[in-house]
């Protein structure tokens, strides 16, 4: 059995002022280093073999903490990024919906459909990030690995393990550094944790 610790970054201070960050680098907050530094303490104790993240910091940054504490570094995978969003990136909802009315509704009942402004479809991120997931998976067979990305890329990526439509990614949460885990048994997987942050108390 295959153990896949999904985890998503600690807050940064574009999750505070909600602005869309995309692919843009924003550094965590103070709070997301605690909470990085807390979800760290709870993987201790996991049999952790190898450790993966997106090359932007508030991921890799979340996942150096982790791998700290099982002597490993961490292994940057571009294709585990956020979702570009492309002209969107550094606004908030507010500046969106005068920008381009009618649009920015569309991410959150019809993602599928969307198309951002010079950036990526939900299709695109589904496509980069699953592959990148299934590629981990046949590395490590038999193993426990974490996985440190973000809200909408985790979220596309459990999408393609219960095979649901894309329009419900927003129906799965992931609040900074959520634990998540699926199990895949003879490659099969199976999802025995969702969005868990027992670590972190505010």
């Amino acid at each position: 059995m295959t153990k896949l610790i999904i985890v998503r970054h600690g807050q940064t201070l574009w999750n505070l002022e909600r602005k869309y960050q995309g692919h843009s680098d924003i550094a965590l907050t103070d709070t997301g280093l605690k909470q990085a530094q807390a979800v760290a303490e709870r993987l201790a104790e996991e049999a952790v073999a190898a450790v993966y993240a997106s090359d932007l910091s508030r991921a890799y940054k979340t996942a150096g903490y982790i791998a700290a504490k099982h002597n490993l570094t961490v292994h940057t995978v571009p294709e585990l990024r956020e979702i570009k969003f492309g002209d969107w990136e550094g606004l908030t909802y507010e500046e969106i919906s005068v920008r381009w009315p009618g649009l920015l509704g569309k991410l959150w009942t019809t993602p599928d459909e969307l198309q951002i402004p010079g950036g990526e479809t939900f299709h695109q991120l589904k496509a980069r990030a699953y592959t990148a997931i299934e590629k981990i998976v046949a590395d490590h067979p038999d193993q426990t690995v974490a996985v440190v990305a973000h809200g909408g890329t985790i979220g596309t990526i459990l999408c393609a393990v219960l095979d649901i439509h894309l329009n419900h990614v927003w129906s799965i949460r992931q609040d900074n550094t959520a634990v998540n885990i699926i199990e895949y048994y003879d490659g099969r997987p199976t999802i025995t944790l969702l969005n868990c942050v027992s670590h972190f108390k505010k």
